[in-house]
């Protein structure tokens, strides 16, 4: 099996956020950003199966055949986000956090086709009394991960898998075609609107339990901690009481201008603004987005661009606004976003210690040349 990196060393890489808002569906390329926590597999999809077992009536072993033939397929647009996208803005602008440096480009919008996991789980017979006390735990047996692990995984609730409106997907393809190898070939789960490491890749198990995956990264990682846990020491105790992060905060970017640029001015003083903007989890689509060039005084509503594959609620929105500025100042420029649920993004984000669901306001900081 050829192995690209390694435990030690995963590939964890985001793209330049102006390339990264070059298109509504993100491409099958470098844009996509990468997360993993170990080595990438590479599997043969003629002999990968995926064992669906725990509390079901008749245990399942589904080849990817037997996915693309035997069960409906659905195609969605839904963003997918790193839990820790915007990690450096809370590390910077509140605290020191604990967690790997992510920028804003770490969530892409794709197009993604597969089986609903729900009736994948229909097949093979629920049985259980009350759906609400269960989960489904999704598991990656093929490589070994960081922290001790043999394997890596996650869990949802089972009510959210069960869900026809939760378009959970056992996903097949991305962007019209096979899954690529950093992303999860052959077979791998998509949860919109939850954070992207539930979406567990190069899937092998599925099993319905009464309890959330025993993964490490399920239980000590990728959770909201309260701010008096402030250190490894001080988290110890808060661990197993702080429920996994699910669904992700509705949030705003500015990507042009960047941090740090220098603006030349049109004629008319204005400088065109733009960035992207996702929904809290399954509130979508984001109906506003507004910037603000006086510290949140004032609001400008920006333009939502025309989405070429309709309103998609798991999706994000793209936008632009026009924004007059003075010339030979150093501006500062904020962003928030507001989706059809009502939640706006927040002007006073909190701290938390693995930096995980950034919510606070979109910032560019740059010079405007006289």
């Amino acid at each position: 099996m050829k192995v690209e990196y390694s435990v030690e060393k995963p590939l964890n890489r985001e793209p330049a956020i102006k390339d990264l808002i070059s298109s509504y569906i993100t491409p099958n390329n470098d844009t996509c950003y990468d997360r993993n926590h170990g080595p990438i597999p590479y599997l043969n999809a003629k002999d990968h199966l995926v064992k669906v077992d725990g509390e079901v009536l008749k245990p399942l072993q589904l080849s990817v055949e037997d996915l693309k033939t035997r069960f409906k397929q659905h195609e969605i647009v839904s963003a997918l986000q790193c839990a820790g996208n915007r990690r450096h803005i809370m590390r910077t602008l509140l605290k020191e956090v604990n967690g790997l440096d992510w920028f804003e480009g770490a969530v892409m919008n794709c197009k993604w086709r597969g089986p609903k996991l729900r009736d994948v789980l229909n097949e093979a017979g629920i049985n259980v009394k009350n759906i609400k006390d269960y989960h489904v735990a999704f598991a990656c047996y093929k490589v070994p991960v960081q922290g001790g692990e043999s394997w890596y995984g996650g869990s949802i609730e089972l009510a959210r898998a069960m869900k026809e409106s939760a378009d959970v997907l056992v996903a097949l393809e991305m962007n019209g075609q096979p899954l690529p190898v950093k992303h999860g070939f052959p077979i791998r789960i998509v949860v919109p609107g939850v954070s992207g490491c539930r979406s567990v890749k190069w899937l092998d198990r599925i099993t319905v339990q009464s309890e959330e995956s025993t993964n490490l990264y399920q239980r000590y990682d990728y959770k909201i901690l309260p701010p008096s846990a402030t250190d490894k020491e001080t988290a110890s105790k808060y661990w197993d009481k702080t429920p996994a992060l699910q669904d992700m905060p509705v949030n705003s970017v500015i990507a042009v201008p960047q941090n740090g640029d220098k603006v030349k001015l049109a004629t008319s003083g204005a400088v065109e603004v733009k960035g992207y903007a996702l929904p809290h989890g399954d509130q979508g689509p984001v109906v506003k987005v507004e910037v603000s060039a006086d510290n949140g005084r004032t609001w400008k509503v920006a333009s939502i661009l025309p989405q070429n594959s309709g309103q998609s609620k798991w999706a994000w929105a793209l936008w632009k606004a026009t924004v007059q500025l003075q010339k030979g100042q150093k501006t500062h420029l904020l962003s928030r976003a507001t989706d059809k649920g009502g939640n706006m993004q927040s002007g006073e984000p909190q701290w938390n210690l693995r930096g995980v669901a950034y919510d606070g306001y979109g910032i560019s900081t740059f010079d405007v040349a006289a």
